[in-house]
């Protein structure tokens, strides 16, 4: 899978924002490019959210996404925000 760690700084970041930001990455090369698993570190939220174990070391929301057709991940700040998509 494919990993593109964004970092940024001076402008506060929400989910809304970075969700647009990456699925505009996303598309590149795949116009249908479609959200797999995301986690919002701010809200404490993920998706799927049912997945609330971990394997191995690893959240179950990102074992998901890479294990149903995740092709990019998209992740800013050190994790605040990760998005997988197909």
């Amino acid at each position: 899978m494919k990993e593109i760690v964004i970092a940024i700084t001076g402008e506060e970041l929400d989910f809304q924002l970075t969700r647009a930001l990456a699925r505009s990455l996303a598309e590149k090369g795949n116009a249908e490019a479609s959200l797999v698993a995301w986690f919002d570190a701010k809200a404490g939220k993920h998706s799927p959210c049912c997945l609330k174990c971990e394997i191995g070391e690893r959240p179950g929301w990102e074992v998901y996404g890479e294990n149903h057709g995740g092709r990019v991940k998209v992740i800013f700040n050190a994790r605040e925000y990760v998005f997988i998509y197909s």
